[in-house]
């Protein structure tokens, strides 16, 4: 039985359309709007549990239709569809008071998913207002891929909170860039962010380095001195390589999280602050945590809120963005001009394993600015640290892509599931026809060479699919 109401509100008629079926067939009531004043002017006279609406229209941007709907209807959850998958557009959705963003292009099953999603929030928090904050400015993280979009929520989701957060992700996957993000995303982005690296310091500097010291506290300590506490009053401390701190100092860590008070190396008289922490590692925490070498009162009092960063290699989509990213800002701090990847060039870096994550990358385009000899960089032109290392190749992913085939095949019999060939065939073509359009720059007729089809066959493939056409 047909319960729930979605109201969709975006000037592009082919999106409605998809939106409206998919929907449709997950037993959903929908509605559909054109024009965002339409849409107000019926909320007048009735109410859907969920709307969900594009941000670019043409007399009214989704972000004013937002605040609008907030203004009367804060009980209806607003889903917020965009172009621009980045943080920006994640924080000023949830900044907004939106539901939930969902960036385009869009996996159908992912937007019914979360439109159920929102119709339970719906009926569990109808009553509840959602309040508004001011936005801030881009702090500089890029990433389409799925694993990127959930860490932008998380930063969203936290905008209004100065809670403790705890951040896991290898070395250069971007841990620092994400705490600062959270700090200038805060209530807390006006005041100073000051990072910590606790593997850079010798430990018997860190507690002065923390806490500072008073005048005469030990040789060399010349003069009163501030330590990074004092330093982030009413801001954000980073605890960068937090599980490399040595257990003295956990000790006094966790006395200041609690008290909010510490005392200066050698000094006499307790120093109030309020800081907010954010910690990052790329170690197993609850496994230093087994071994003794982690104090496990401090884990948990930082691991109220846990964001994991995927590796490079877990989102090589992002590789081309980031790429053009980097090479634009080596240009301009070199005072050259911009050099762009040959497209073979890109494949072979979607191909290599960057055990260095994004750092690495950035570090090869500053090196490619500066010794490639033209402007457009060839595969030649790339570092022996590139070439020298093995790629992840067609030849040596087959089994792995085999090996999970196999795997959700067995998994869907052993369910007793019939006719999964009618799910897995057209999932296999949208992969096919979207790779070879993507390594073709969308020319049909060569894409269709390519996967071995007619020209007609590819078209009639995408009609099929429900893909661009």
């Amino acid at each position: 039985m047909i319960t729930e109401q979605v109201w969709i509100v975006d000037d592009d008629s082919s999106i409605r359309w998809v939106l409206e079926k998919a929907l449709s067939n997950a037993n959903l009531s929908v509605g559909t709007f054109h024009d965002p004043e339409d849409l107000l002017i019926a909320l007048e006279h009735n109410q859907p549990e969920i709307i969900i609406s594009d941000i670019r229209m043409p007399n009214m941007d989704g972000m004013t239709l937002l605040g609008k709907i907030n203004e009367q209807f804060a009980h209806i959850p607003v889903i917020i569809m965009t172009a621009h998958s980045d943080l920006d557009s994640a924080v000023n959705a949830y900044q907004g008071g939106a539901f939930e963003y969902l960036p385009k292009p869009f996996d159908i099953d992912d937007a019914v998913t979360l439109a159920n999603r929102a119709l339970t929030h719906a009926q569990e928090l109808k009553s509840k207002k959602q309040l508004n904050v001011p936005t801030v400015d881009n702090v500089g993280i890029i990433g389409a891929a799925p694993s990127m979009q959930e860490v932008f929520r998380a930063i969203g989701r936290l905008s209004r909170s100065s809670i403790s957060v705890l951040i896991n992700g290898e070395s250069g996957t971007g841990k620092e860039l994400v705490a600062h993000a959270l700090h200038m995303h805060s209530p807390r982005a006006s005041a100073p962010f000051i990072p910590l690296n606790m593997a850079a310091i010798p430990k018997d500097l860190i507690e002065s380095e923390l806490f500072g010291h008073e005048k005469g506290a030990f040789t060399g300590a010349n003069a009163v001195r501030q330590g990074r506490f004092e330093q982030a009053h009413q801001g954000t401390l980073f605890l960068d390589e937090i599980g490399d701190m040595p257990l003295d100092i956990q000790t006094r860590l966790l006395r200041v999280l609690a008290d909010g008070q510490f005392y200066r190396v050698g000094g006499h008289s307790p120093i109030q602050v309020d800081v907010r922490i954010i910690a990052a590692t790329h170690q197993n925490l609850e496994e230093r945590v087994s071994s003794g070498d982690f104090r496990e009162d401090l884990f948990h009092r930082l691991n109220v809120i846990r964001i994991q960063l995927p590796s490079l290699s877990e989102r090589k989509e992002d590789i081309s963005q980031l790429a053009q990213h980097f090479l634009k800002q080596a240009a301009k701090e070199l005072a050259v001009e911009i050099k762009t990847l040959h497209k073979s060039t890109l494949a072979y870096l979607e191909q290599c394993q960057w055990p260095g994550n994004v750092r690495q990358l950035e570090n090869i385009c500053r090196f490619l600015t500066v010794m490639a000899s033209g402007k457009e960089i060839l595969v030649s032109d790339l570092p022996s640290e590139l070439t020298d290392r093995p790629i992840t190749t067609a030849n040596s992913s087959q089994n792995s892509w085999q090996e999970s085939l196999k795997k959700w095949v067995d998994n869907e019999l052993s369910l007793g599931k019939s006719n999964i060939i009618e799910q897995a065939l057209p999932e296999f073509e949208k992969v096919l026809l979207n790779s070879a359009l993507k390594h073709t720059q969308g020319h049909k007729q060569e894409a269709a060479k390519r996967l071995g089809w007619g020209r007609n066959t590819l078209t009639r493939k995408l009609k099929e699919l429900e893909m661009p056409d």
